[in-house]
């Protein structure tokens, strides 16, 4: 019986339904992640406060400060204490610079969403027409030469580890050529380096992608039926192909932006980029825990939001397979 109800709500009310679910999953997910980044910060050897004053600190200090942060009280009350901060914006009080951590998030986050967003920008712009176009070269078996070769390029950029692909650019275009910037946000040319490096690895992965999706679609019964009409080429890639292969490509895309939010750790540490990621490893260094454990926060909420987002995408374009499924 109550099966019944719940099978006549979601056919009546599947949108509503749809968005509870996955509304629902996402909250849980991030109270997993909020768990997670506070037993991170706390599991970490050594002492913060001693760590961010330095050996050479009073102990009187040391001992004011970890009162003061509330470091004495019972590990359970702690992670209350931080819960209801979060409930009011507080991230806490930088121990390296004293300064609110809401503050220096409020700075770096921009930077990195600037290099991320224009990563991921690039990266749709170059890898779907090319696996289109190569789809297309390549069909039925055709285009020998572009298949290898496609798939050569592809498996060396996939390869090579971004920061290897980071310092060769920076020896080539930076250090030999001096034609762009080495390190910092100084204009749109010191976006080049970092968003190449960022978009290499994951634009060749997305083509494969789009490529075997083209070459997929072009093979079923509608596509035939297209040409049977002899309706032009144009009409049957860009109106009846290129939507057809959004769906398992958007699904690609937004694992690979979740991807690209995190890979800026290490790209905007080599280019001296000004943004959370280079703001992290100063921190673990810098043993400045409120600020590591907002940047965790920071990543994995942002992935969260990230998979949400494709989520409801997906099931914009493609109710049939997402609304019916919850």
């Amino acid at each position: 019986m109550g099966g019944s109800v719940k099978s006549s709500l979601r056919a009546r009310h599947p949108w509503p339904v749809f968005l509870i679910r996955r509304l629902g999953r996402f909250v849980v997910s991030l109270a997993v992640v909020v768990t997670a980044s506070f037993a991170m910060v706390h599991a970490l050897p050594g002492d913060p406060v001693r760590g961010a004053l330095g050996l050479m600190a009073p102990p009187e200090t040391i001992a004011a400060t970890r009162e003061r942060l509330g470091l004495n009280d019972p590990l359970w009350r702690q992670y209350l204490d931080y819960l209801w901060n979060l409930l009011h914006l507080d991230l806490g009080t930088s121990l390296d610079t004293q300064t609110p951590v809401r503050e220096k998030m409020a700075q770096l986050v921009p930077a990195t969403l600037q290099l991320g967003l224009t990563a991921f920008v690039v990266c749709l712009a170059v890898a779907i027409p090319v696996g289109l176009l190569l789809g297309i070269a390549t069909r039925d078996g055709r285009g020998r030469g572009l298949h290898f070769g496609f798939g050569g390029v592809t498996g060396l950029a996939l390869s090579v580890p971004d920061y290897l692909v980071s310092v060769g650019l920076v020896f080539v275009f930076a250090v030999s050529l001096n034609a762009l910037p080495v390190a910092g946000l100084s204009g749109p040319a010191s976006f080049v380096l970092p968003v190449t490096a960022l978009v290499v690895g994951p634009a060749a992965y997305l083509a494969r992608i789009v490529r075997a999706e083209t070459q997929r679609v072009l093979g079923e019964d509608y596509i035939r039926a297209a040409r049977a009409k002899r309706l032009p080429a144009r009409l049957i890639y860009l109106r009846h192909a290129l939507p057809n292969t959004l769906t398992p490509t958007l699904t690609v895309s937004g694992m690979i932006l979740a991807s690209m939010v995190a890979g800026t750790v290490l790209v905007e540490n080599v280019f001296a980029w000004p943004g959370v990621g280079a703001e992290l490893v100063h921190s673990v260094l810098a043993k400045d825990y409120p600020v590591v454990q907002a940047v965790a926060l920071f990543f994995g909420a942002g992935i969260l939001l990230i998979n949400l987002a494709v989520d409801i995408a997906i099931a914009v374009i493609d109710p049939r397979s997402t609304i019916k499924e919850s």
